[in-house]
């Protein structure tokens, strides 16, 4: 019986968690495009040495393909244009409380489906959003509108010491109740000279 599979599985499981440590350390949702192909292909072809394939041309194929990616996303940070091409732009989905129809239609994507993406994000009503996109790597990017927006830390104490500075004013009641009637009794005069026949 040939053991040769014994060292051979040893073999393409270092080298592909070598080989795709070298790729990048991104989980399965924030993969690109470019990234999703390679894992594929990786996937596919470093099993095959298991079953009486070279074991070295194929760990070799790998990390020429790994190469291959790393310089294509050399190649993306130096071009917009190449990054447009390859990865994509994020497209507006939600804009100021409405859904864009026409980027739903080219991501193919309906408004049942973002509404399950936008339940995951815990929010409840299309209207509370100013604006939400797809992102390049299929997430949802998302902003509320202000009034939906969760109170900062700053708008706290931004709040807190408005209240305090309107405690600490003399408020206009407490001058109305110094100048009325009750204190004309106490004084035992007039703020106010009445006409002569009102004495």
């Amino acid at each position: 019986m040939d053991l040769n599979f014994i060292w051979k599985s040893i073999v393409v499981v270092a080298g592909g968690v070598l080989i795709l440590r070298l790729a990048g350390r991104k989980s399965v949702s924030q993969l690109t495009v470019a990234q999703t192909v390679m894992m594929i292909a990786v996937g596919s072809l470093i099993i095959q040495p298991v079953g009486n394939r070279n074991i070295w041309i194929t760990m070799l194929i790998t990390f020429l393909m790994v190469l291959t990616l790393l310089f294509i996303e050399y190649i993306v940070l130096k071009s917009d244009a190449l990054e447009t091409f390859i990865y994509g732009k994020s497209l507006i989905v939600v804009e100021n409380g409405k859904a864009n129809e026409r980027n739903l239609k080219k991501l193919r994507l309906t408004v049942d489906m973002l509404e399950v993406r936008l339940r995951q994000q815990n929010i409840q009503h299309l209207t509370d959003l100013q604006w939400a996109t797809i992102e390049s790597n299929g997430q949802l990017g998302y902003m509320l509108k202000s009034e939906k927006q969760y109170a900062t830390k700053e708008d706290i104490q931004m709040l807190k010491s408005l209240i305090e500075s309107q405690q600490s004013k003399p408020s206009n009641e407490s001058t109305k109740t110094s100048n009325n009637i009750f204190t004309e009794v106490k004084d035992r005069k007039h703020k106010e000279k009445p006409k002569d026949n009102l004495d």
